[in-house]
Order: C-alpha cells, then sequence, then structure tokens
C-alpha cells in the first residue's frame, strides 16, 4: 500500500517510492525558487529491501508517493537450508523467507522475529 504526498513535505528518515522499490530518504537538498522555475528537491535515497542507493530530483509542488512500512512479528515454524517458514503472529499468514547465514544463526524454531513488510515485499529485522 502506498499513498501519496508532495516532494516538499518528505522528511529525511521518511520513506518514498522510486523505480517501484520502498526506499528511506538520507538526504534533502532544495534549491531556492529562480527567476522562471519552481523551487527543486534533490533526494538521495536506498532502497530497504535492495539496498540500492537512488537520486530524486523533481520540483517541491510535484506528487510523489509514499509506501506504508510496516513492522511486525513473525514466529519461526521450520526451517530448511537458508529457506525458513514464518507465521504471521497477528493475522496467522504463513510465508517464506530465504535468510543470510548470519541471519540463521540468529533464529530457532518456535522463536518470534521481527519483520518488514511494504509493497508486498518482506525482509527481516535483525
Amino acid at each position: 500500500m502506498k499513498e501519496q504526498t508532495e516532494v516538499g513535505k518528505l522528511k529525511e528518515g521518511r520513506y518514498m517510492v522510486i523505480d517501484d522499490e520502498p526506499c528511506k530518504i538520507m538526504t534533502i537538498a532544495t534549491s531556492k525558487p529562480g527567476k522562471h522555475g519552481a523551487a527543486k528537491a534533490r533526494i538521495m535515497a536506498v532502497g530497504i529491501f535492495d539496498g540500492v542507493k537512488r537520486d530524486y530530483t523533481s520540483p517541491v509542488g510535484a506528487k510523489i508517493y509514499a509506501p506504508i512500512v510496516e513492522r511486525k512479528s513473525a514466529q519461526v515454524i521450520s526451517i530448511a537450508a537458508n529457506t525458513v517458514s514464518f507465521m504471521d503472529m497477528k493475522d496467522y499468514t504463513n510465508f517464506e523467507l530465504n535468510v543470510t547465514d548470519d541471519q540463521l544463526e540468529l533464529i530457532e524454531p518456535g522463536k518470534e522475529i521481527p519483520y518488514i513488510e511494504s509493497l508486498g515485499k518482506r525482509k527481516l529485522d535483525i
């Protein structure tokens, strides 16, 4: 899910959608309005799920989408190699995630693990 907002209302640490990827805003630089144009905002953001750095430039009054980022918790059901099955603690839906070896050391069956969900994607928050 995402909501529409103006570029001028965005702040550092919040989220925005660039190239259909939810990103966390790292820096915002705005320029003054010129003789014939509006003020511009230059935004540097990092993708939540892929870690790719993205730049975005547009007028301050332009509309952009801000994703709704939810922090949830899930219980570990089973572990098979680097694929872990989880059950959401609120709506009891099951899903699987591929995890890294470092994350795998912190996971054990029956344990509750926090995760982030936005625009249909999930990522462990450990």
